[in-house]
């Protein structure tokens, strides 16, 4: 690690010392109550509470693993959905106008729905995720096969490729870069969509606890539960993007090979 990337990390763990201390001290300076933003130490302690008494893993493993899920799902439909529609004009032009519609809809609005029809199981909320993380994939990928190169494909053509293997070796490698930008936006987009459906209809999970601490008007057990979300969030976050640095440095060390 060289001495820039250090000077960095210092930097930021000086910003968040700065941010903790300030909410520690400045709220009561001002005289809020520690009801409506209470002090990081009482956050802390309530979030350990929380682990002990309210099973507070056992909530966190439930919504990682509908987000898990959700995520999974969507960005797998949204991909192959969208390398259909862009090798096929004729079938996006077809399907388009009802994508758009679909995309267009406030996607919160079906979790109450897909309660009434699933009930208050795990379901509700994976397609929730699953319906908010398809569309940045699909539009990602879809956009990219609209602007690929042409000049690649018709040399692959010029070697007599077939249909698959042009797809195979010149327009899935090339997406793959605006597929992981998707991906990147859907991992945190997964966590969002299983919050709400189970803020609107769940029995357990992160979301559900975050109810019933906010029915009991407790601010710092509110803010621990946010504190175990967001780590949620940014576990997916970065698992997205371990990967495509794995699979980008991989492709490219197998094209300097074939060079």
């Amino acid at each position: 690690m060289n001495a820039e990337k250090l000077s960095t990390y210092g930097w930021s763990l000086a910003v968040l010392l700065v941010f903790g201390l300030a909410w520690e001290l400045l709220p009561g300076w001002f005289g809020v109550p520690a009801f409506v933003l209470p002090p990081p130490s009482k956050v802390w302690t309530e979030f350990l509470r929380l682990w002990q008494a309210e099973r507070l893993l056992w909530h966190a493993g439930i919504t990682a693993f509908e987000v898990v899920v959700g995520f999974v799902l969507g960005s797998v439909m949204g991909a192959v959905i969208g390398y259909a529609l862009g090798m096929s004009p004729r079938v996006e032009a077809v399907l388009s106008p009802y994508l758009l519609a679909l995309q267009i809809a406030p996607k919160v609005a079906f979790a109450p729905l897909f309660v009434m029809w699933l009930g208050y199981t795990i379901y509700p909320k994976i397609l929730v995720a699953i319906l908010i993380v398809f569309f940045p994939v699909l539009i990602n990928v879809l956009s990219a096969m609209r602007t690929m190169d042409g000049d690649l494909i018709n040399l692959a053509r010029s070697f007599s490729a077939t249909r698959w293997q042009v797809f195979r070796m010149v327009e899935f490698p090339s997406t793959l870069p605006p597929l992981f930008s998707g991906l990147r936006i859907a991992s945190t987009l997964a966590v969002i969509g299983v919050v709400v459906g189970e803020l609107v209809g769940g029995n357990m999970g992160l979301g559900y606890l975050l109810v019933f601490l906010e029915g009991q008007g407790n601010t710092a057990g509110a803010f621990g539960v946010i504190g175990a979300l967001t780590v949620i969030g940014i576990l997916a976050y970065y698992a997205v993007v371990l990967a495509e640095l794995r699979v980008l440095h991989y492709l490219a060390t197998v094209d300097r090979m074939g060079h």
